[in-house]
């Protein structure tokens, strides 16, 4: 929200009063209560007929410090707020004549008592940003509406990145953001997925605590300071330091939660049936043998919108004119290995079964003077189901239960991003705050119900809307793209977003949703989407099996599809580690290289876990320009073999079968024996390849379930290299170098190896 007109002024119909100074405190055993007033107080007869903000300072966890500001505090809160993991803590409270001194761990927020009121944020008393005089506001606004606004500074050179997966800008400076959920495709500055926190390359993070309309000015008001505010009476922010930028997300996981380990299976291959395509289960049958024809192991088939009757979405019960024995063909399909995915909302059309029903029994969003809450987009009279109604979610679950009985791994939860904000709810709770935590709540309903009927390690949902604490409810995926280049690449950078927020596993749909793709295109995008973490062929009116476009994309398909089985060892140990950290597996190159200044504005190209870096490739040139971070060592490309030195921009061109995929060197990249299926035994005769050996490594196994079985380890001495193979009986040894590739044998006893 912009309510400054330039340096001095403010806009029309804004009041504005920004607080001064210290007037009093009050220190508690866990807080540091501060009073401000909006106006200088040098006697107590300027105490009267003015207001004052109270500003506590809190931690909810060691190296996170808390900032609530309220103008008045007996505004009564509601429903909905972000669940938090906190924690005990005993922070550090002094005082001293020029300031008072707030400390959590190595974080500390130093609030001077001059009378333009500075609180300066320090980390291993460093400065990281500051809360500088007329920076803490009261804002009413012209439909005399209350705002609670702050300012952080920008420094020289620091760039701030994520508030969820946005299409815009990687970097954010510039721009204004409203943390409000949206469908607008991945073509615009709205976004599916919102995210009121944001980290900057000065290693720290800030996270507003508000599932409200959020709104973010990144150096675009003021162009050296972030300013947020929030609706109402109040505003909390926690500003959360590390020595790194991986570890700030880790630890903002920690306060909103980790993401899920999803099941090893979720990293093959899904197929849909695409949106509005014509298809019944000849259909389906013939997608999932082709496949099998070609070659290209196929994981999960996924049934879109139309497995149920067109205006009826949603009835949850097969559309018998395409489907009559749905049971019967769900059983035939997972003979062949398959899991099941169907399409669900958190709608319900007026010509679904299910309306009359949740009609009588109250389970929808109702209106004001108690009707339901209807419209006409997407479904014609629909009405959305209410999850803070406990009868409701019972009943929207039976009949996912029904299906999950039926046959049905999972579902992809699409929607839940139009939430009105006029509408009752049954827990009373607030309809602004709704609309983005919907849909929090809705994907929670879903996967706890997966965690109740499958188990807790084969629950996952393919989600498309999100909010804070959803990254604990995996999978995400990025939209409606459109079928070019620029979507694509506005995909990608969306990810990259995404994954500084704590989302640990994300998606996009291969080849594009919306309009046709070529088949250049489609060869492009599928080695994107199979060295994404999840991978899925999925459309509007095409179908997207790859031989409707030539013979040379199943080969792709075929080719990629194989590779990324091949890597689930080394995917594995990368899905356990996200799960452990909450930091991604697709990795924007700064989080991985913050000390690399390259890096930092990088977009079209990413780290896929620590040790990978892929550089998609986004026209029909084949052309790609790529940069490779500074290390020790050279990196050298797992397809190809190229060394290349680190520091330093490339431009080179690759057929449909090629792509940069750089190792790190001194890394070990453990492939597997199979290529038809994600699960398999990951320590059974793998390929160890090591990666320009410089001194100590190492790589640990995990099985299917996300528990250690093995490792290897590696340490060079001089020419000779000492490997040491635990849980693992029998291995291959790749060295590669700039010098080229060798191969070796291994057993469980410790190998050495000369002169490599």
């Amino acid at each position: 929200m912009r309510f400054s007109d330039g340096g001095w002024l403010f806009r029309e119909g804004f009041d504005v009063k920004f607080a001064v100074h210290v007037y009093d405190a009050r220190k508690e055993e866990n807080k540091l209560v501060l009073y401000l007033p909006y106006s200088y107080v040098g006697h107590k007869g300027a105490t009267l007929d003015g207001g004052l903000l109270t500003m506590e300072v809190t931690t909810p966890r060691t190296n996170i410090i808390g900032i609530t500001l309220y103008n008045y505090k007996g505004v009564q809160a509601k429903a909905p707020n972000f669940e938090l993991m906190t924690e005990e803590i005993t922070p550090d409270i002094s005082e001293d004549e020029q300031s008072y001194v707030f400390r959590s761990g190595d974080l500390q927020v130093v609030i001077s008592k001059e009378e333009n009121v500075t609180a300066s944020f320090y980390y291993k008393e460093q400065l990281i940003t500051q809360s500088k005089p007329r920076s803490k506001a009261l804002v009413i606004d012209p439909q005399a509406n209350t705002h609670i606004s702050e300012q952080l500074t920008l420094d020289v050179g620091e760039t701030i990145y994520g508030l969820g997966e946005r299409f815009t800008n990687f970097v954010k400076n510039g721009q204004s953001v409203d943390i409000w959920n949206a469908d607008g495709g991945t073509g615009t500055e709205q976004a599916y997925k919102n995210i009121p926190f944001y980290v900057s390359n000065k290693g720290y993070g800030v996270f507003v605590n508000s599932p409200d309309r959020v709104q973010f000015e990144v150096g675009s008001e003021k162009v050296s300071r972030v300013q947020f505010s929030n609706p109402g009476q109040t505003l909390q922010y926690f500003v959360i330091a590390g020595d790194e930028l991986k570890q700030v997300i880790q630890r903002y996981t920690d306060l909103t939660g980790k993401p899920s380990l999803p099941p090893a299976w979720s990293f093959g291959l899904w197929l849909s049936t695409s949106f509005l395509t014509d298809y019944d289960e000849q259909t389906v049958t013939s997608f999932v043998d082709g496949m099998a024809e070609r070659e290209i192991p196929l994981e999960v088939f996924h049934f879109d919108c139309l497995w149920m009757k067109e205006y009826e979405w949603c009835n949850f019960t097969w559309d018998e004119r395409t489907f009559p024995e749905p049971e019967k063909m769900l059983q035939r399909l997972k003979a062949k290995g398959l899991k099941i995915c169907v399409w669900i909302n958190p709608y319900i059309g007026q010509k679904s079964p299910l309306f009359d029903e949740g009609m009588a029994n109250g389970y929808f969003l109702k209106r004001a003077n108690g009707d339901v809450w209807q419209w006409d987009k997407w479904q014609a009279g629909l009405a959305i189901v209410d999850f803070t109604n406990p009868e409701a979610v019972a009943w929207y679950n039976s009949k996912l239960r029904a299906l999950l009985d039926m046959g049905v791994d999972c579902f992809k939860t699409d929607f839940g991003e139009r939430i009105p904000t006029d509408a009752v709810y049954y827990d009373g709770s607030d309809p602004e705050k709704m609309h983005n935590y919907y849909a929090y709540l809705y994907n929670k309903v879903v996967f706890d119900l997966l965690k109740e009927v499958k188990g807790a390690e084969e629950a996952i949902v393919f989600a498309r809307a999100a909010s804070v604490g959803s990254q604990r409810l995996p999978v995400h995926w990025g939209g409606d793209s459109t079928s070019d280049y620029p979507s694509m690449a506005e995909s990608l950078r969306a990810g990259l977003s995404f994954g500084l927020g704590g989302f640990g596993y994300w998606s996009h749909d291969i080849s594009g949703f919306e309009a046709g793709s070529t088949p250049d295109l489609y060869k492009r995008w599928t080695q994107f989407g199979l060295l994404s973490s999840h991978s899925r062929y999925h459309g509007s009116w095409e179908y997207k099996v790859p031989w409707v476009y030539d013979d040379e994309a199943v080969a792709v398909a075929k080719a990629f599809t194989k590779l990324k089985l091949s890597l689930m060892p080394y995917l594995q140990a990368q899905s356990v580690l996200t799960a452990q950290t909450g930091i991604p597996m697709m990795r924007a190159m700064v989080l991985e290289f913050p000390e690399d200044e390259m890096t930092h504005h990088l977009d079209r190209q990413y780290m896929l876990g620590e040790h990978l870096l892929v550089a998609p490739i986004f026209n029909d040139q084949g052309t790609v320009s790529f940069y490779v971070p500074k290390t020790k060592g050279h990196w050298i490309d797992y397809l190809s073999g190229k060394a290349y030195e680190g520091g330093r921009w490339y431009q080179e061109t690759y057929d449909y079968f090629h792509l940069p995929l750089l190792v790190r060197p001194n890394q070990l990249i453990i492939e597997g024996h199979e290529q038809t299926k994600a699960v398999y035994d990951y320590a059974e005769h793998p390929t160890i390849h090591l990666f320009d050996p410089q001194d100590k490594t190492a790589a640990a196994i995990y099985d299917h379930h996300g528990e250690w079985i093995g490792e290897v380890a590696v340490e060079r001495v001089d020419q000779e290299l000492i490997v040491k193979l635990t849980g693992i009986q029998q291995a291959s040894l790749q060295i590669h170098t700039t010098a080229g590739k060798t191969s070796h044998k291994l057993t469980a006893d410790q190998t050495t190896i000369k002169e490599f």
